[in-house]
């Protein structure tokens, strides 16, 4: 199988340790990291992805607004820059330890986050990126993921 991801949540998912909009979103992002860190390959999709599911329901869908599909670019952009390798729609990506090792020191140095400005998490995901990762839920496969923390 393969996870279905938009590109900002390329970034989202570097930092995820649990906490989410609502207990549904969360608990089906906990689903998603395990899916990662079994070493599920990632395909960018346009728009609501996996991780959106649990919210496409609610009355203010925001992973619809321009704004979120304007970070989608961003981050697509970032993403190959860095890896130089195409990052936008039906791009494939294995998170495996040299991909995750990669982006989180470029997601730690700053180089891969102007997608992140404005965006109501970007506190936590700068907190946790200065701890080192400390508690994330998306592991290299074969690594033993933190869940539970948070």
């Amino acid at each position: 199988m393969t996870v279905r991801l938009r590109p900002h949540h390329l970034l989202c998912m570097l930092t995820f340790v649990g906490k989410g909009y609502t207990a549904a979103f969360t608990e089906n992002y906990i689903r998603i990291a395990a899916r990662l860190s079994a070493g599920e390959d990632i395909l960018v999709v346009e728009g609501p992805d996996d991780i959106c599911a649990p919210m496409l329901g609610e009355a203010d869908m925001h992973c619809l607004n321009e704004s979120v599909t304007d970070r989608d670019i961003t981050a697509s952009e970032a993403v190959e820059a860095l890896l130089k390798l195409p990052a936008g729609l039906g791009a494939l990506f294995s998170p495996d330890v040299n991909f995750l090792q990669r982006m989180r020191a470029a997601f730690g140095d700053g180089s891969i986050r102007e997608a992140c400005q404005r965006c109501e998490w970007s506190p936590l995901c700068t907190g946790i990126a200065a701890s080192g990762f400390d508690g994330v839920l998306v592991e290299a496969p074969g690594c033993q993921p933190a869940y539970g923390a948070g």
